[in-house]
């Protein structure tokens, strides 16, 4: 830690804090993130067993007990009347920050909706970290966490999701893995994916091919420990010669044959030499 930091009085105010924790290795969790979870008056765990290691790790103390889809709508009220009376309260999840595919939202919103800050302490998160290292488009994606385990549920959805125009990531288990990636490729096509496995830990891999390929692999042999796929988008078709002339048509009413040239090639993908011959050639007839 810092010496700025070291044996710095840490006070959180009031509220509930959606505190990130290591997705593998445990080096992974803030300066911050430490001193707020030591600071604490409880800790809710999604289980108090994983959270354990963590705070014997860190030398952290501070009271646990657990919070997860069993036992929410009866721990929740109790949770909000603490935080109304000004209690320092830290939400962690097993690994990563609370909420993505974790449960959590509804304490949020309770708590937001009781007039409680809500404060993120943000750290590891495996969607992200698979998604920057993948080597994908990274301007857009969308997380879509876990595929419904059932066969039509599952269809419906990738099927919602075939014409988004991001890239696409998913968390799955290590036993579903190949027929997943099987079900994507009949509804996604032949598409690149990467499957990213064991993020910061040991064993980390990650393995590129089209998503057809990738369930064959896993189905001869299955893998272990927590999975991201990680989809490309969708491939752009080239644009009609017709829709190309139309655009170019449009554009040249108030722009020079340089600057409609420009608009096609940024608007419509095409390379800026062909579309300035084309405009010019328009622009002649």
């Amino acid at each position: 830690m810092p010496s700025a930091m070291i044996n710095k009085d840490i006070s959180p105010e009031p509220g509930l804090y959606v505190t990130a924790t290591p997705i593998g290795n445990l080096a992974d969790i803030t300066y911050r993130a430490v001193q707020i979870l030591k600071a604490a008056d409880l800790i809710l765990c999604e289980d108090t067993r994983q959270t354990a290691k963590l705070c014997a790790a860190y030398g952290i103390d501070t009271r646990r007990a657990p919070y997860h889809d069993h036992n929410a709508e009866r721990a929740r009220p109790g949770i909000i009347a603490d935080l109304v009376e000004g209690a320092v309260i830290c939400l962690v999840s097993d690994a990563g920050t609370p909420l993505i595919s974790d449960p959590g939202f509804k304490l949020v919103r309770a708590a937001r909706d009781a007039g409680i800050r809500v404060f993120p302490v943000p750290g590891a998160s495996a969607a992200i970290a698979a998604l920057c290292a993948a080597g994908v488009p990274s301007d857009q994606f969308h997380f879509a966490g876990f595929l419904p385990p059932k066969q039509g549920a599952r269809q419906r959805l990738l099927e919602r999701l075939a014409n988004i125009d991001a890239t696409l990531i998913f968390y799955e288990s290590a036993p579903r893995l190949s027929a997943s990636l099987g079900a994507m490729a009949e509804v996604l096509g032949p598409r690149r994916a990467v499957v990213a496995r064991e993020l910061t830990k040991m064993h980390e891999e990650f393995r590129e091919d089209t998503l057809g390929a990738l369930s064959s692999v896993y189905e001869e042999k299955a893998p272990k420990g927590e999975i991201v796929i990680v989809v490309f988008p969708p491939e752009q078709s080239a644009p009609e010669a017709s829709d190309i002339d139309a655009f170019l048509v449009d554009a040249l009413k108030s722009m020079s044959v340089k600057e409609a040239a420009s608009a096609a090639a940024e608007i419509l993908g095409i390379p800026r030499k062909e579309a300035y011959g084309r405009a010019l050639d328009l622009k002649n007839a």
